[in-house]
């Protein structure tokens, strides 16, 4: 037997400047919009951490402290599936394999290097795809549990 239920989704689409401010209006702005799903507690910790990574990358390494724009989508089906995707157009990652790695950082000593391992710690799946020059999309996806949708 087949399931001929479509699939609805609840998303949004912001865009905002690259400064540290917004790190926080990006957690904001998410625990705002998974709130109204009645997600348990620790989805909500975990969204909203790996948010504000992926959001300090772009703040710090993408931009190296010029102007820039950070893009975010989110989307949740009404199963449960949130997808979130955070872009920039900064400096780009030459090696993202090796910017994954736990501790490698191009930010100086004060930079633990652990942001990407923070995110896929918290998240279903974590795709980094980047070219020097043009800029960084990461899309981190993670199975809610969720009161509804």
């Amino acid at each position: 037997m087949t399931n001929d239920k479509e699939i609805r989704t609840h998303n949004f689409e912001i865009e905002f400047d690259s400064c540290s401010r917004n790190e926080a209006f990006a957690r904001g702005v998410i625990i705002a919009f998974l709130s109204e799903l009645d997600p348990i507690l620790e989805d909500l910790i975990e969204v909203k951490t790996a948010v504000s990574e992926a959001v300090s990358n772009c703040i710090i390494h993408a931009y190296r402290k010029s102007d820039g724009r950070i893009h975010m989508l989110c989307d949740v089906s009404d199963d449960g599936y949130l997808t979130i995707t955070i872009k920039d157009n900064g400096v780009g990652i030459e090696n993202v394999e090796k910017a994954m790695l736990p501790l490698f950082t191009t930010g100086g000593t004060e930079r633990s290097g652990m942001g990407f391992t923070v995110m896929e710690t918290f998240m279903d799946s974590v795709t980094v795809t980047s070219n020097p020059g043009e800029g960084t999309e990461v899309v981190m996806t993670k199975k809610l549990d969720v009161g509804y949708v």
